[in-house]
C-alpha cells in the first residue's frame, strides 16, 4: 500500500486548522499530516498539533512552505498531497486524487475547482479568469489541459523531485504544472468541490494588494519556466 503524506502550508489560521487536519485523517488516506507554519502570530501552528498533524516551520512565501513540507515527509512517503489550510478544499476528494496514482495510471493528479461544484463567494472572477487563462497558455505551449492552477494535488514523490521546484512565493502551483507537463509526467485533472473559507482571511484574494503580488508571481513564474531550458 502506498504510504501518503498530506502537506499543508498554513499562515494564521488558527480557526479552520484543526478542521482540516481532522477531515484529512478521517479520509483514512492521509499517512501523516504535516501542517508547514509560514510565519504565524496567531495559534495555527498549536491547533494544527492537537489535531494530531506534525507542524514544521519555513519562512513566508507559499513556496517556501510547500517545499519545506515536502522536506519534512517521512522517508517512506510515495504521494505527496497537497491543500490549502483555510478549509476551502474538500478532503474527503483526496481518494480521487490518490487512486490513479496508486493504480500506477497517473503520476500527477490535480483538482479543478472551476469543474466541481463550488459554494456561492467560494472563488472570485478573478482567480477563475487566471486559472482558465493559464490553461490556455499551458495548452498551447505543452499541449496539456489544466482549467484551473488549483492547490488541491497529489503528485507521486520521485516525480516531484525531479521537477527541481524553485519558486518560493504564489508561483509555486503553476510551476509544478508547468514542470510536470513538459517533463511529460501522466497528468489527470479532476473535478472538486470548493467551499468558501472556514476562518480567517485570504492572502490572496482577500486584499486588492494580496491579488496584484500573486497575479505579478504568477505571470513572472509563467515567463520564467516557458523561456528556461529543460532540466
Amino acid at each position: 500500500m502506498s504510504k501518503i503524506s498530506v502537506v499543508i502550508p498554513a499562515l494564521n489560521e488558527e480557526e479552520p486548522i484543526t478542521g482540516v487536519v481532522c477531515e484529512c485523517f478521517a479520509t483514512g488516506v492521509a499517512d501523516e499530516v504535516i501542517v508547514v507554519d509560514n510565519g504565524s502570530s496567531d495559534r495555527t501552528a498549536e491547533r494544527a498539533r492537537e489535531a494530531g498533524a506534525r507542524v514544521v516551520t519555513a519562512p513566508r512565501g507559499y513556496g517556501r512552505a510547500c517545499a519545506a513540507g515536502v522536506s519534512a515527509v517521512s522517508p517512506e512517503c510515495e504521494i505527496v498531497v497537497f491543500l490549502d489550510g483555510d478549509g476551502s478544499d474538500v478532503p474527503s476528494f483526496m481518494n480521487e486524487l490518490v487512486n490513479p496514482i496508486v493504480r500506477g495510471a497517473y503520476d500527477f493528479v490535480i483538482g479543478s475547482r472551476t469543474r466541481g461544484q463550488r459554494e456561492p463567494g467560494s472563488m472570485n472572477f478573478q482567480q477563475i479568469l487566471s486559472g482558465r487563462i493559464a490553461g490556455l497558455i499551458l495548452r498551447l505551449l505543452y499541449g496539456v489541459r489544466y482549467s484551473d492552477m488549483c492547490a488541491f494535488r497529489a503528485i507521486r514523490r520521485d516525480a516531484l523531485a525531479k521537477l527541481n521546484m524553485r519558486e518560493e512565493t504564489y508561483g509555486w502551483n503553476l510551476e509544478m504544472q508547468m514542470k510536470a507537463a513538459r517533463s511529460g509526467l501522466r497528468i489527470l485533472e479532476i473535478p472538486v468541490n470548493h467551499r468558501r473559507r472556514s476562518g480567517g482571511e485570504s492572502k490572496v484574494s482577500g486584499t486588492l494588494r494580496g491579488t496584484f503580488v500573486a497575479g505579478a508571481r504568477i505571470i513572472a513564474t509563467l515567463a520564467r519556466v516557458a523561456t528556461s531550458p529543460k532540466e
